[in-house]
């Protein structure tokens, strides 16, 4: 079944008979066209509509089995208005803004807009084949980049050097970097989005690099804490505490798991070395067309495993003033347990 297929399901489940679809990310995963900022999809009981203008007149013919239609608002909306003439037509609320949905509710008299959530990102938490393998490719990638360039991480070297290399090496294999690259030595490693400053590297830190490669459109995610020169035993304490919490995490998933009880396996034991309070952040996510989608791996979520999803699995530790740990692999859900895709070594510490 299409993702089209399920998602008229999905509509009918949520008393709807169409959809318009303005993320960029399920614009692409339902139309295949790789400029989702720059185009919508609207989805009807018997079709399908790509709406983009002349720049990418070729490209959507190229990329996108779906009947393109090249205008830009407001002949967008007069196109469209006919086909959701007395429909019940969703739009996406946590991306449309305000006046993109006052146009069309003034285009579109006839229709009754309705907010969903979720709609077409619960379609995305299971990955196709090919998913799976540019979401392989991509991990790959970042290993070998990140292996590249783990001797150049030493005393007296800059964070924006290294992240500036890591970036650089992706894109020379033809690649982008998933997200800002994180660099955070010493006591900027207490901050988990701590991307990279003119700090130099010194003789003890652990240094946290969270990095990724987006290949195809789909992302990995990695993050690895290596150590320079030999750090206090309090943060040597704190990275095997990390380490452990993540390994255990990993070797717990399989499908029919609940995220939250991954989270709270980490959680507990990171609690009984000490550091609860200074996990200070979810477990992990999904990873595809974006670097965070479903599922979530939080306290409080209510996802639950299953095979063909692609997560993250990301204990952290964050002492501020001192240091921080985080380790993270990406972690593919197989039929009967888990395929870990990150190969990079941790530090033994």
């Amino acid at each position: 079944m299409t993702q089209l297929e399920q998602l008229r399901h999905a509509m009918r489940r949520a008393e709807l008979d169409a959809v318009w679809i303005s993320d960029p990310a399920n614009v692409r995963a339902l139309s295949g066209f790789t400029s989702g900022r720059d185009a919508k999809v609207l989805v009807t009981p018997d079709g399908a509509t790509l709406y983009t203008d002349a720049r990418y007149t070729v490209q959507a013919a190229e990329e996108s089995p779906l009947t393109a239609h090249i205008a830009r608002p407001p002949a967008t909306y007069e196109h469209a208005a006919p086909g959701v003439s007395g429909l019940r037509v969703g739009f996406e609320a946590d991306h449309l803004t305000v006046a993109a949905l006052e146009d069309l509710r003034a285009n579109w008299p006839g229709a009754t807009l309705l907010p969903v959530q979720g709609l077409v990102q619960s379609l995305r938490v299971i990955k196709t084949a090919d998913e799976i393998q540019a979401l392989r490719d991509a991990q790959v990638l970042a290993d070998e980049v990140f292996m590249a360039v783990r001797p150049m991480i030493v005393a007296g070297a800059r964070e924006l050097d290294i992240a500036n290399e890591i970036e650089l090496r992706l894109r020379q294999r033809g690649a982008g970097s998933a997200f800002d690259i994180i660099v955070a030595s010493g006591p900027r490693g207490a901050m988990p989005h701590g991307v990279a400053s003119e700090r130099l590297i010194e003789d003890g830190d652990l240094v946290t690099i969270d990095m990724g490669a987006r290949v195809r459109g789909y992302h990995s995610d990695m993050t690895r804490t290596v150590a320079v020169g030999d750090p206090p035993e309090e943060m040597r304490r704190v990275y095997r505490a990390v380490l452990e919490a993540e390994e255990a995490a990993v070797q717990a998933v399989r499908p029919g798991v609940r995220t939250a009880d991954l989270d709270r396996l980490a959680r507990d034991i990171l609690t009984g070395h000490g550091l609860g309070d200074a996990f200070a952040h979810s477990l992990g996510h999904g990873v595809g067309l974006e670097v965070h989608e479903g599922p979530s791996l939080r306290a409080t979520s209510e996802d639950v495993l299953a095979s063909g999803m692609v997560i993250t699995i990301e204990p952290g530790a964050y002492l501020p003033g001192r240091g921080g740990v985080r380790i993270e692999d990406l972690v593919l859900v197989t039929d009967d347990g888990y395929e870990v895709l990150s190969t990079s070594p941790k530090d033994t510490l």
